[in-house]
């Protein structure tokens, strides 16, 4: 992908942040704030929250109704199991639209107003 000309890439896998660092463009880092590893070159990304769902679960362990079930619900932002990670450098050089769109899908996002679809499907290539 860095090859084929693209500007900015998606770190869902070890080693992309570094490779955006070495190759000189842009990153989205995944699973937490990776802003750390290459301060010039991650933009943001989402940071997973587990918080939600232990608690969850430890409510239902408590109550004596526990059961085996999708908590998947929980790591999503509505309900607090995720969220995007500060700008850091890049707060004040991404264009204001740009960080207000984001913040429109956001409130849309927190009130239910907007709904990501997760699809576990294993991918298919062309």
């Amino acid at each position: 992908q860095i090859d084929a000309g693209v500007d900015v890439i998606y770190a869902e896998r070890f080693g992309v942040i570094e490779a955006a660092v070495e190759r000189k463009i842009l990153a989205i880092s995944n699973m937490s704030d990776q802003s750390n590893l290459g301060p010039e070159t991650v933009i943001t990304g989402p940071v997973w929250d587990m918080y939600p769902t232990v608690e969850h679960a430890i409510k239902l362990v408590k109550a004596g109704v526990f059961t085996a079930q999708d908590y998947g619900d929980f790591s999503r932002m509505a309900k607090g199991g995720s969220f995007l990670a500060p700008y850091h450098k890049f707060d004040k050089t991404l264009p204001a639209d740009v960080k207000e769109l984001v913040e429109k899908k956001k409130a849309e996002i927190l009130d239910g107003n907007f709904r990501v679809v997760v699809d576990e499907n294993t991918p298919v290539s062309d």
